[in-house]
């Protein structure tokens, strides 16, 4: 098992409606691989420390858990995914980071 973990930071405050919709985005694409073992998506739970984050504060977290690397690979080739980004990126730009690791626990 392999979890692929984002975390997801838009540029500027984004409504829960259109987050949820982001959310809701990349869960069907993610999905419609059929190389998810999992996804599960989460709001950031905002601190005053995150005013002083080296990087950038999360917006969200995205895991999607997958068998293998075939399967991993596969969820970044996934189709309709370079359009879901574009989209977003044109309409509420946003930086992601990722790291793909074994279970935490």
């Amino acid at each position: 098992m392999i979890h692929h973990t984002m975390i997801v930071s838009f540029d500027e405050p984004i409504p829960d409606a259109e987050l949820d919709q982001y959310l809701g985005d990349i869960e069907k694409v993610m999905r419609a691989t059929g190389a998810l073992t999992s996804f599960s998506a989460q709001r950031h739970i905002r601190v005053p420390a995150d005013d002083h984050s080296p990087v950038f504060a999360a917006t969200a977290i995205v895991q999607i858990g997958v068998t293998d690397l075939d399967a991993l690979n596969a969820s970044f080739a996934a189709p309709g995914i370079e359009e879901v980004i574009e989209r977003w990126q044109a309409r509420r730009p946003y930086k992601v980071v990722w790291a793909n690791h074994a279970p935490l626990s």
